[in-house]
């Protein structure tokens, strides 16, 4: 096959399936991150490649496919890992309408999958898509294996690492196909040396944006943006996530907190980038770690506006003032349940007492936080989610995410779904928090209709409570506040009520 490019790497786009009509503006458009690291491992060993970013150029399947034509690369891989661990499954969507049209245009294209659900489901992921190959890991050193795999007349498929195809063998007189899975690579240990990421001289760099919470008080500092790693992997056993799905173990790796700081300087200077999210599942975790990286960027004086995850149980009070003093103005704090129970079964092993001490304390800093609240979680019951819609209230946080619990593919928690044979999602865009057919898990004791609802009206309830808006107005202007105001007009169709519409009438 004669390749214009090595490899095209496709971050899919279809935002309105997943998000509705919150993606248009309210939602951040980021960089792709896996597209990065694994565009520069390949590009460091020879090998051209290309990136199109479908999500931040608003490009359409076909749109996507006539490129992929144009560029007539040896492979696409098609990189479905999200912005969150959580996401990678809600953009199935976009990727399997993308492949599909690649096809279409080009049915000889070889196409490689590669993401955290995709990791977590890979034969199935062969089986169901319009692909000719999926990834079993990370990524990385299975694509540049690929890429040399195929320049040989005969492919020997079966040395690629990670690798997930199908093979042809003889049974008896007819010929039948089988998926075989190669046993994964290890993990890549020099992050700095050969995760850096650094091909954004190939992204759209104007394109991207932050969240719109990130800049209350400036809302039009959310462009220019960039979203930036320190770490991989998290070494903790949340129920519900799904963070480890590509990497097989609990493992925490970091890059060394020169490689990090690099990085923004470049993006500062290259790009004019003073507005940052850490990608990390938890960076406020290794301390040594976080403090190195803090006095790097207070020696630079950049005057950064960063959010970064951090859990109730990192963060430590003689730390907050030099992240403020480095640029963190928000921290995400996973706080998931206003019931003890709940969260112990969803190994979250905290008090009411720390929740509200370590939110005061980061506040007090001068940091704002954004709670995390999860509905639904296997313990729930109305009375324990209003629990938590109460907790929420109280801490009275600068900004809260709410949730329904999901059985992410790659997650314990789905593990359990299967197990017990619970209700799961009928498509890919079901996982998705904000999409039209969003069908959450139901508890023991309340149907995922239920649970859906109580979420939905959670959120509204949050963000138009008089003591929020008052703060709001308080720290960050009437401008933020009246923008919070228009915010809670959007209304999101759900399917599932509408099944339900005694339920949704209540």
């Amino acid at each position: 096959m004669n390749a214009n490019v090595d490899l095209v790497l496709v971050n899919p786009g279809e935002r309105a399936q997943i998000y509705q009509t919150l993606g248009s503006t309210l939602t951040a458009i980021e960089p792709p991150l896996w597209c990065r690291l694994i565009g520069g491992y390949v590009r460091d060993r020879g090998h051209s490649i290309h990136i199109i970013d479908a999500e931040a150029d608003h490009l359409t399947a076909d749109q996507v496919a006539a490129r992929v034509a144009e560029l007539s690369p040896r492979l696409v891989a098609m990189v479905v890992f999200g912005h969150q661990p959580s996401a990678s499954t809600q953009q199935m969507v976009g990727a399997g309408v993308t492949c599909r049209a690649i096809k279409a245009h080009a049915p000889d294209q070889p196409i490689i999958i590669i993401g955290g659900h995709v990791a977590a489901l890979p034969e199935r992921t062969l089986r169901e898509e319009a692909v000719d190959f999926a990834c079993n890991s990370e990524g990385p050193v299975t694509v540049a294996q690929l890429l040399d795999a195929l320049k040989e007349d005969v492919p020997p498929l079966e040395k690629v690492e990670g690798l997930v195809y199908r093979a042809e063998t003889v049974n008896g007189t007819s010929d039948e196909t089988v998926i075989r899975s190669n046993l994964s690579p290890a993990l890549i240990r020099d992050l700095d040396q050969d995760l850096h990421g650094n091909v954004w001289d190939l992204l759209p760099m104007e394109k991207y944006r932050a969240h719109n919470w990130q800049c209350f008080g400036d809302l039009g500092a959310r462009q220019p943006y960039a979203s930036i790693y320190t770490s991989l992997g998290c070494p903790y056993k949340c129920s519900f996530c799904c963070i480890n799905a590509p990497f097989g173990v609990n493992r925490y790796r970091m890059r060394s907190p020169d490689a990090v700081v690099a990085e923004i300087d470049l993006l500062y200077n290259e790009y004019g980038v003073k507005t940052y999210k850490f990608i990390d599942e938890m960076f406020v975790l290794n301390e040594r770690h976080v403090l190195a990286i803090c006095d790097r960027l207070i020696e630079r004086n950049y005057d950064l506006n960063i959010w970064a995850y951090a859990r109730v149980d990192t963060v430590k009070p003689h730390m907050l003032e030099k992240l403020r003093k480095a640029g963190f103005r928000w921290l995400a704090l996973g706080i998931e349940s206003g019931s003890e129970h709940v969260r112990d079964g969803a190994s979250k092993s905290f008090t009411q007492d720390d929740i509200r001490v370590v939110v005061q304390s980061i506040q007090a800093a001068g940091i704002h936080v954004i709670g995390n609240y999860i509905f639904g979680l296997p313990d729930d019951d109305l009375d324990s989610m209003r629990a938590t819609l109460e907790l929420a209230k109280e801490l009275n946080c600068e900004f809260g995410n709410f949730y329904s619990a999901m059985a992410y593919p790659g997650s314990p928690l789905y593990a359990m779904a299967v197990e017990k044979e619970w209700a799961l999602p009928e498509r890919w865009s079901g996982y998705s928090q904000h999409s039209y057919d969003c069908t959450p898990l139901p508890t023991e004791k309340i149907s995922a209709a239920e649970v859906l609802r109580f979420r939905d009206e959670a959120f509204t309830e949050y963000f138009t409570n008089k003591r929020y808006l008052d703060m709001v107005a308080q720290r960050f202007g009437w401008e933020t506040r009246e923008h919070i105001e228009q915010m809670t007009k959007y209304s999101l169709a759900r399917a599932l009520l509408e099944d339900n519409k005694e339920l949704a009438a209540e």
